[in-house]
């Protein structure tokens, strides 16, 4: 890899929507040293575990270096006139609604841009549409239904002057740990600032609440009509702003009053709490994300937090204000640039001819689409009947992260033209493509992204593109130039289309929209590259701060909009086949289908596999033991998931992450599991809402190994991650090999390694289906295999850690001696600290608080994320001295 030289470059984070600054340069080695930049006004120096680990995914491992038609390496030129060819002839044969591209809020904005010009202004059909229509879409829609247009008001600073901060639907202390270590350093300097967290299960972000409601699942829009009943009611409701800048409150407080407050799940106390702690506190700020939006009534849900913003005027001014914090780096860019399929540039409206014009006028098009296109669902129902002829997916993985991806996988192979851009050669999507086009990566990529509180930050190259990668702005302009449009899309380089972006967002401000950055609309190159982060707008009229306050907003008159909310519950229905309430999410220290934090072995420590959260009653009920393997099946798919038995959950209710794909694990794509149901307003899938039948895996035997390379077990569950010396994986089979001899062991961890000539040293009881074989090469460990009747109980830091050394005895041993302690699983992956050390630790020094921990240890003192584990474990230790 050649690398640039030069100093630091700064540069924003590429994981979630908080838009982190970082600092990196090359270290010499192939990857990147990083650290938080302090001079951000998002984070201030401060990253979260996967921030922290950008330098160690970054390595060539899995690169796509150049362009592939049918499988076999093609020329640029080659792999270019093919896609140019075949979207032209489908668009002559079927007309422009035949194509489509699917993108991701992970592209910079410059990328975006040119892709929406491309398919709405040139081809001429509203067909672009993008992952975070399943992470964010409703709060778009929420958005321009209250605002008349897509307007997020307030600033990350509100959460530190708010008397109240509510977090519904959000687990910020992992999905967003920099904004929750905003609020919890907040806190500890100002106890008096309450915290309320709405969620079905306890997260991690529970534990710095005030008051943790455990609402029913798809019980919030009835939990804020509550609210607005009690708004109305009281001294809260602010009469003269509803009066003068608000309609629709009467029709929204009816529908409330009528709504059953019986639907929260929560008993009439914890509502009264509550309502109480929000109305009692003038500055309020409602924090919302996935588990209000990925919902069949998403929208409604958004609308009711606004409703009570709206009601008791705390919106737009310091410490008070809806929030929607968003879940990709630049899903907001995504927004504003118009890559959803509903919505023009510059928050302009599709279905508005008077914007349409204005847009086609600007960009001398010599089309537009009439009007919305296919929302992403949608979009891949239309692949699958085959209405969609030829589909370009960018920079996201479809295969494994859209509802029902079973079908959307069969969908994508059987469409007759797909193109894949992509950093890696083989993901769950790009096995499906025609032509594979290589395209640039974070710490390559040049251009603007755009976080939750509007700020635009550069994302600026820190490395050179590695082998024949182009930016995906790049790759488009050339497929559009071969399509005719060469003139049109003519930039030299990212600034171009920003300074032509920010040029359109001046005919939207004259037009009336709030997105306005003209006044950069004459940025030099030189500028451009060194950009500040700033808080749009950026006009000659405009800059930055805070909407509403003064109660102006974007809707025909002017006025906000309150809506009747009628609750729904969630629209796939228990049954006795489909008992259990299936939620999706996230981990704390993987990303999205973990194509980049699947390469960090520190940030595989935490969770290294697919898991199910059940509670204690509900796995007695169907004798699932921890550690175990259940089986989750419905009418969409079915995985297998390692069970952690825990009161986090709901009884009737399980949890599962979203990260696993067929890369990683033999049946953890946990979106197989959830239906084509969606928001009608929106069209965002109801990710939290499937129905699920649970079972217990009848394993003959578990099994644990460890390897220098790879392996691709042909057992039927497995799951596999990063070592700092090779790989882990975890095993379950219904059978045993052979007839479980000790011969039949050796010969299946031959085969599973592929080590044919390996040394073998071993440990078999075949009776008790127990077996320890280490593989030797050159002297070395090369792989070893544990296998039991039960999960199998080792010491898998210390196993792996064994990996090239000559101490096979030890590797046995599957323990270390006492003079080299187990750190047992990592609780703190920015120092690699795990639960065993910290134990040990708080016995011998006889410590009491998190900070004590953080002082002996370094744990918790980074991101702090893993603080409330810390916090668990004194907990701990503390009922554990109490005995």
């Amino acid at each position: 890899m050649t690398r640039l030289t030069g100093p630091e470059i700064r540069t924003t984070c590429p994981y979630c929507g908080v838009g982190c600054g970082v600092i990196a340069r090359p270290d010499g080695q192939g990857g990147l040293d990083v650290r938080g930049d302090r001079a951000h006004p998002a984070n201030e120096g401060k990253l979260c575990s996967k921030g922290s680990a950008l330098g160690e995914t970054v390595g060539l491992s899995g690169r796509l270096l150049e362009p592939r038609i049918g499988g076999a390496e093609a020329g640029w030129d080659e792999a270019i006139d093919l896609v140019a060819r075949k979207f032209r002839e489908a668009i002559a044969e079927h007309g422009p609604d035949s194509v489509a591209f699917y993108v991701s809020g992970q592209l910079l904005s410059e990328d975006y841009y040119v892709a929406n010009k491309l398919m709405k202004g040139f081809i001429g059909s509203g067909n672009i549409d993008t992952n975070s229509r399943l992470c964010m879409a409703s709060s778009v829609a929420g958005h321009r239904r209250a605002f008349g247009t897509d307007t997020v008001p307030g600033l990350y600073e509100d959460f530190e002057t708010a008397d109240t901060i509510v977090l519904v639907g959000s687990n910020l202390a992992w999905c967003h740990p920099v904004l929750y270590q905003r609020i919890a350093a907040e806190k500890k300097h100002r106890p008096a600032l309450k915290v309320v967290v709405i969620d079905p299960r306890r997260t991690a972000t529970a534990e710095i609440a005030d008051l943790h409601l455990p609402v029913a699942p798809g019980g919030d829009a009835a939990l804020f009509n509550a609210l607005l009943c009690e708004i109305a009611d009281g001294a809260a409701l602010d009469r003269d702003f509803v009066a003068e800048h608000v309609s629709g409150f009467d029709a929204a407080l009816a529908a409330a009053r009528a709504s059953d407050p019986a639907l929260t799940g929560l008993s009439e106390r914890q509502i009264a709490d509550f309502t109480r702690i929000w109305i009692g506190s003038e500055r309020v700020v409602t924090v919302y994300s996935q588990g209000i939006n990925q919902s069949s009534s998403g929208t409604d849900k958004v609308n009711a937090i606004i409703n009570c913003h709206l009601a008791s005027g705390r919106i737009g001014r310091p410490g008070m204000g809806p929030f929607s914090v968003t879940g990709q780096p630049n899903a907001m860019g995504g927004r504003e640039v118009g890559g959803l399929a509903n919505m023009l540039a510059c928050h302009l409206d599709i279905e508005n001819p008077a914007h349409r014009d204005a847009v086609q006028g600007f960009w001398a098009s010599p089309t537009m689409a009439p009007g919305p296109g296919l929302k992403a669902v949608d979009m891949f129902r239309a692949v699958e009947d085959g209405r969609i002829k030829a589909l370009w997916i960018i920079c996201t993985n479809p295969a494994v992260s859209m509802p029902e991806a079973d079908r959307v996988r069969a969908a994508i192979a059987a469409c007759p033209f797909t193109v894949v851009s992509d950093v890696l050669a083989d993901t769950d999507t790009t096995r499906l493509a025609d032509v594979l086009l290589p395209a640039t990566g974070w710490g390559e990529k040049d251009g603007t992204v755009t976080n939750s509180e509007r700020c635009i930050s550069r994302q600026r190259p820190v490395l050179d593109a590695p082998g024949g990668a182009r930016h995906d702005w790049r790759i488009l302009c050339d497929v559009a130039a071969r399509m005719g449009w060469a003139e049109d899309f003519d930039y030299d380089g990212p600034a171009a289309i920003f300074r032509e972006y920010a040029a359109l967002s001046g005919v939207a401000g004259a037009l009336g929209r709030d997105f306005d950055i003209s006044a950069l609309s004459g940025v030099s190159d030189a500028e451009y590259d060194a950009l500040d982060p700033f808080v749009w707008p950026r006009s000659a009229t405009r800059s930055g701060g805070r909407f509403f306050g003064d109660g102006q907003f974007y809707t025909p008159d002017g006025r906000g909009r309150m809506l009747p909310i009628v609750p729904a519950l969630p629209v796939s229905r228990l049954a006795p086949e489909t008992p259990y309430r299936l939620n999706t999410g996230r981990v704390r220290d993987h990303w999205h289908t973990m194509t980049r934090t699947a390469k960090s072995p520190r940030l595989s420590q935490h969770m290294a596999e697919p898991y199910l959260e059940v509670h204690p009653d509900d796995a007695a009920a169907l004798g699932l033991v921890p550690a175990g393997i259940a089986r989750l099946s419905n009418g969409c798919g079915e995985a297998l998931l390692r069970v952690l038995v825990t009161g986090r959950a709901q009884p009737g209710s399980v949890f599962a992450p979203m990260h696993w794909t067929g890369e990683t694990a033999s049946l953890g794509r946990i979106d197989a599991l959830v239906p084509w149901v969606t928001d009608p307003v929106s069209g965002q899938p109801e990710s939290k809402g499937a129905t699920v039948a649970i079972a217990p895996f009848a394993a003959a035997w578990y099994g644990f190994a460890v390897s220098t390379r790879p392996v691709q077990p042909a057992t039927e569950y497995w799951a596999q991650s990063r070592e700092k010396a090779g790989w882990r994986t975890e095993l379950a089979a219904l059978q045993r090999p052979g007839a479980g001899t000790a011969a039949d062991w050796e010969a299946f961890a031959r085969t599973l390694f592929d080590l044919p000539e390996a040394q073998v040293v071993s440990m078999i009881d075949p009776a008790r289906g127990f077996a320890r074989i280490a593989l030797m090469e050159y002297g070395r460990v090369a792989a070893a295999l544990f296998t039991a009747t039960e999960p199998v109980a080792v010491a898998r830091g210390h196993v792996a850690a064994l990996l090239g050394a000559e101490d096979q005895p030890a590797l046995l041993a599957g323990r270390p001696g006492a003079d080299r302690p187990d750190p047992g699983a990592t609780v703190c992956a920015c120092f690699d600290v795990g639960v065993n050390t910290i134990l040990a630790a708080i016995a011998a020094e006889r410590l009491t608080t998190v900070e004590a921990v953080g002082q002996a240890l370094r744990a918790g003192t980074n991101c702090g994320s893993c603080r409330p584990e810390i916090a668990a474990l004194l907990a701990q230790a503390r009922a554990a001295a109490a005995c």
